[in-house]
């Protein structure tokens, strides 16, 4: 998979259809969750987006600053066709990655992670913060990985 991180204002137009169409198949249709699945956070996040030989979107997610020593993992995930073949782990190792090479001063990375995934996301060290909570009608629990 070939990984590229790019500002708002460098996607391509077909870039932003490929994100959202995917996040709107994932978080909004096999997930059956209604909600605003756009929102203004994706004006200020950095857009890691994983994509196979033909260029197409495989896996995806959102990389926000939050302070000089704080950053987010956000919108994580990976296109059906390439679940069960270790894209999920290459997708997270990458955003850690990345976050340490776009904001080196990062020492903390937080995410809200779906509480199915939580030794997915413990795997990579991140140590949950929170309680189970309902967020859009879905388990979630913070989570935080000191670097």
């Amino acid at each position: 998979m070939n990984y590229d991180v790019r500002a708002f204002d460098e996607l391509t137009p077909r870039q932003l259809y490929a994100i959202y169409h995917l996040r709107v198949a994932i978080f909004v249709v096999e997930q059956a969750c209604a909600y605003q699945e756009v929102d203004a956070t994706d004006l200020t996040a950095q857009h890691l987006l994983g994509t196979d030989a033909g260029g197409q979107l495989m896996a995806y997610a959102r990389l926000i600053p939050e302070t000089v020593q704080t950053a987010r993992i956000g919108r994580v995930i990976v296109n059906p066709a390439m679940r069960g073949q270790g894209a999920g782990r290459e997708l997270v190792q990458t955003a850690i990655a990345r976050i340490q090479k776009l904001w080196p001063t990062t020492m903390t990375i937080n995410l809200q992670a779906q509480v199915y995934l939580d030794a997915f996301y413990r795997s990579f060290g991140f140590v949950a913060v929170s309680p189970a909570y309902l967020e859009d009608g879905i388990p979630h629990r913070d989570m935080v990985l000191k670097l």
